[in-house]
């Protein structure tokens, strides 16, 4: 793909959000194809996905469980995995940064804005953990520019 139709078609935008520490990118693909971008990105790395939470299906079954009547998502997942390699290298830097794995990386399509769907993660302390979230970071790139 041309890279003027690359650009056209991610419409790529970068948000570190101060208030709750995530990083996100945006983009006009569609969920299903940012999400197979993003498993195809993970396990190109040499990683395993340990597991895929479905966290939109459960918060549309659970909604009236709840008492409330707001569609949050049109679809909406969370894939974790850890590194051996990157995680062994953060802990033994400090072995209190096992609070931080596994990893996780979400995407997510908002019900008040079909069409458009986003991918992040949550960002990490300065110093060893920045390791981790440049892997993190490679892999959402790679997830929406894999097209």
């Amino acid at each position: 793909m041309k890279l003027s139709t690359l650009t056209a078609v991610i419409a790529l935008t970068a948000t570190a959000a101060t208030a709750q520490e995530m990083v996100t990118y945006t983009t006009d693909q569609p969920f299903e194809d940012v999400a197979f971008g993003l498993e195809t990105a993970i396990l190109n790395e040499g990683l395993v996905i340990d597991h895929v939470s479905h966290v939109g299906d459960m918060l549309e079954r659970t909604r009236g469980d709840v008492g409330s009547d707001v569609v949050l998502y049109e679809q909406a997942d969370t894939y974790s995995f850890c590194s051996a390699t990157v995680s062994r290298e953060v802990m033994e830097a400090d072995p209190m940064n096992i609070a931080f794995c596994p990893y996780d990386i979400f995407v997510a399509e908002s019900a008040d804005t079909p069409g458009e769907v986003t991918i992040g993660y949550r960002t990490f302390p300065e110093g060893a953990m920045q390791k981790v979230q440049v892997l993190l970071d490679d892999i959402v790139r790679a997830a929406i520019e894999a097209e």
